[in-house]
């Protein structure tokens, strides 16, 4: 009797790997975000609730998620557009283009802010014409917008550009002979092939903007109420020897930050579902 064929992993030991992954995850993740929920916990939900329930804090939070995620909204359309300007295109400069998409990624933060706020701000390059026009970047939530487009464009740029090179020409060649309309065949033959890349960079662009620091505080300005993002509250709260308050703001952005990331999760899923019965 012919023996089945056994098809092995190339990676051996089931359990040795998922023993190192889940250490590693624990150690990393689970072990702060648990470390987190228990000083929480210990504070008491009355205090917790108190240090949350305060115009400030609200505020703070507010402002934090709205602006992440106008930027990562903007940086889904520029993103795509990005990658695929770089797949789809020949000029020169490209290589060049292309380096400086992941300056983001290798530039500290806080170089980032201060170059940020020396363009911006209103004897900067670019702040002396908005200046002329009759208004301020630096120092306002526009200025901490900008700082949010700019670290999150790579990772909605880097998610979209390998399915960019994995969409054959032929495709929208075969779209065209049938008569369909360039509109029509990004709408319904290019843009589903995307979403679910898109979705993943539009999550990890939405998760970098709400907990930047670094690049924000220097052209923010820091005004409670106005300009004062919700990490750097959490940061005046640690000086201020306020750890439960600063517990209980990490854990209010932990439980937001679930709830848009699960939301997000969901559309993906929907998605892919929805290509796969196209």
């Amino acid at each position: 009797m012919k023996q089945p064929l056994v098809h092995q992993s190339p990676i051996p030991g089931l359990g040795l790997s998922a023993g190192i992954t889940l250490t590693m995850l624990s150690i990393i993740v689970l072990l702060p975000i648990g470390a987190l929920l228990l000083q929480g916990a210990a504070s008491g939900v009355d205090v917790m609730w108190a240090a949350i329930n305060t115009k400030r804090t609200w505020g703070a939070l507010l402002l934090s998620f709205r602006l992440s995620l106008i930027a990562a909204l903007f940086n889904l359309v520029f993103g795509v557009a990005v990658a695929w300007v770089l797949v789809r295109y020949r000029f020169p400069g490209r290589k060049l283009l292309d380096a400086a998409v992941d300056l983001p990624f290798a530039l500290p933060t806080a170089v980032a802010g201060i170059a940020l706020t020396a363009l911006y701000a209103p004897n900067g390059a670019f702040g002396a014409i908005a200046k002329d026009l009759g208004f301020k970047i630096a120092y306002t939530q526009w200025g901490i917008l900008i700082a949010l487009i700019f670290v999150g464009l790579p990772f909605v740029a880097r998610t979209v550009q390998p399915v960019v090179e994995e969409i054959e020409r032929e495709v929208e060649e075969a779209s065209a002979t049938l008569g369909a309309s360039r509109a029509h065949t990004i709408r319904h033959i290019i843009l589903p092939m995307l979403t679910p890349a898109a979705l993943t960079g539009f999550a990890l662009a939405l998760a970098r903007s709400v907990g930047e620091y670094g690049s924000v505080i220097f052209i923010a300005g820091n005004i409670p109420m106005k300009t004062e993002i919700a990490p750097l509250l959490i940061v005046i709260r640690l000086e201020e020897f306020d750890y439960p308050g600063a517990a209980a703001i990490g854990i209010a952005m932990l439980l937001i930050s679930f709830m848009m990331l699960l939301a997000i999760n969901a559309v993906q899923v929907f998605s892919r579902r929805r290509i796969g019965y196209v």
